[in-house]
């Protein structure tokens, strides 16, 4: 799975969370004791933010085509990247959509992308 988003610890596991104020929700895909199921396979707790440990950002990155990406999402065999070397050229000759001035995005074959690695911020 491939991750862009919030985490923490909370009693030892660490799950999607989502920092207001002074709580934080947490975010599950299977049933746990605590937590509401708010869609299919999508369930949420909510807890005070001081019992959440180890909170950070975690970003997906890799080189599709040679090129840096953001891994945002996946679907299937695709995966949805967002290009992070900022020359504007490159990104048209890639395929890839203007997302916002200066964003560019696009569905990448996964077997093709190289060197996913994970970083936590």
């Amino acid at each position: 799975m491939m991750r862009d988003g919030y985490v923490g610890r909370w009693r030892g596991d660490e799950y999607e969370v989502s920092p207001d104020g002074d709580e934080m929700r947490l975010y599950a895909t299977q049933p746990r004791d605590g937590f509401e199921e708010i869609r299919p396979d999508r369930y949420r707790r909510i807890v005070p933010a001081d019992e959440v440990s180890e909170f950070g950002y975690v970003r997906t990155m890799c080189h599709w085509r040679g090129e840096p990406f953001i891994v945002l999402g996946e679907h299937d065999s695709w995966l949805r990247v967002e290009y992070t070397g900022g020359k504007a050229p490159v990104a048209a000759a890639l395929g890839l959509e203007e997302f916002d001035f200066g964003v560019y995005q696009g569905w990448a074959p996964a077997a093709e992308v190289t060197d996913v690695r994970e970083f936590r911020v």
